[in-house]
């Protein structure tokens, strides 16, 4: 959908990314269309700037250089002296090298591909035992809800997994990271700001004890990242292998980044599963198809998000004096990259608001920006791809002709995208 030409030329001149209306979070590819096609290097009224052309995100994710992902300067007067702002300027995510380097590796470490592979069998059978639930239910006509019921439990047991968690602990975490990713958004309730920092201040204390625990008693650092990263920290004898000779953690970064892990892997996977689904409830010919060709699964899984990126947006600030896009940036001047946008981008995609399990995502003429470009591409995109592609084959496998009941109620954020509750039956077959 596009809007005609003059109320597309009078929203982008309006537009306020912390000023947004309903209609938005229902639905911004229309505006992200106007931007694009008006004004793609949009300033805002407090002069930073909303980039929505796929050349020129890409062009700044490319330059790490001249475009940094620290936050401090940027997060000091949002947050404050507050735990979320200590969080955010901690970790992973929101830093530079050579922190950003040393932190990444550690972790990149635990998530290797053939790592990844071994946790193939214990995902199919939470999904399987997931879907098992679903159809007694079913059986019983009832309504279930996708992401309670299934989207947001496989993330929420797969992290709890990766930093061994016991299960009777893991009630709060997903909680906790809704809360804390929340405060990301562009403009603040002071509930939001309020539950955030409640949700930082519990998940460290909660840490405090776990950490204190996994040292008297560690696991396998080749599969449990918290003993990974406890072996990285000050104090510690020189870890083994690929991290060795890294320059360790602080107490501090290995609290956040632990808090960092459960929320780079939560609710974007709880997103691009549900919003899957809901897609291919809406285009019902492409859920034929790849019920008809399961091995589409991985070009499937790519299409959904660019289709519906589960983050929408990034953000970067600017070195040095430079130009983007032809429009002169000063220093310390903030962007804000809509990933939704470039992936909507028909100079990069053809018929871009079009689903096509089919399409080509590869080469520089298909390869969408839902995982980030660059040194901060995000380090469990293996992991989420194959949460979503074992997630949503298997659901289809069960529950072939599923159907939503009513309108799934969106989660009324800009930066991520996705449903906090999608009602459906089931649909068994006898």
């Amino acid at each position: 959908m596009k809007f005609p030409p003059e109320r597309a030329a009078e929203l982008v001149r309006d537009f306020d990314l912390r000023k947004l209306d309903a209609a938005f979070y229902a639905d911004p590819f229309p505006y992200y269309h106007a931007l694009r096609e008006h004004e793609p290097v949009k300033r805002m009224p407090d002069g930073s700037y909303f980039l929505t052309r796929y050349r020129d995100i890409q062009a700044v994710y490319r330059d790490a250089a001249t475009f940094r992902s620290d936050k401090t300067a940027e997060f000091a007067p949002k947050y404050g002296d507050t735990p979320l702002y200590e969080h955010h300027t901690t970790s992973l995510v929101f830093n530079d090298p050579p922190r950003h380097t040393r932190v990444r590796k550690i972790l990149s470490g635990a998530l290797t591909v053939r790592a990844i592979a071994a946790m193939e069998p214990g995902l199919i059978r939470l999904v399987d035992s997931l879907l098992a639930r679903i159809e007694a239910r079913a059986q019983r006509s009832e309504t279930v809800d996708l992401i309670e019921d299934f989207a947001s439990a496989i993330p929420v047991e797969i992290i709890g997994n990766l930093l061994d968690v016991p299960h009777h602990e893991r009630e709060p975490l997903r909680g906790w990271s809704l809360a804390i990713l929340g405060a990301l958004e562009p403009s603040l309730t002071p509930q939001q700001f309020e539950a955030g920092n409640t949700a930082v201040s519990e998940f460290l204390a909660y840490l405090k004890v776990l950490i204190a625990d996994r040292r008297l008693r560690p696991g396998d650092p080749q599969t449990d990242i918290l003993t990974r990263l406890i072996e990285a920290e000050p104090g510690q004898v020189g870890a083994a292998g690929p991290d060795a000779g890294l320059e360790r953690l602080s107490e501090t970064e290995l609290l956040h980044n632990c808090i960092f892990i459960l929320n780079a892997g939560h609710e974007t996977t709880t997103n691009l599963i549900g919003n899957a689904l809901v897609c291919l409830a809406q285009w019902p010919a492409q859920r034929d198809l790849l019920i008809a060709q399961p091995e589409l699964a991985h070009s499937a899984i790519e299409e959904f998000l660019r289709y519906e990126s589960s983050n929408q947006l990034g953000n970067r600030m600017a070195a040095v004096d430079t130009v983007v896009g032809g429009v002169p940036i000063a220093a310390g001047t903030g962007l804000t990259l809509c990933i939704g946008a470039a992936n909507r981008d028909p100079e990069q995609f053809a018929d871009p608001d079009r689903l096509d399990i089919t399409r080509e995502h590869s080469g520089q003429g298909g390869r969408h920006l839902a995982f980030g470009f660059g040194i901060h591409q995000c380090a469990g995109m293996t992991l989420a791809r194959l949460e979503g592609r074992i997630a949503i084959s298997r659901f289809l496998q069960r529950f072939p002709n599923y159907v939503l009941e009513g309108e799934p109620a969106r989660s009324q954020r800009a930066r991520f995208r996705g449903f906090v509750s999608v009602p459906c039956k089931a649909g068994v077959i006898a």
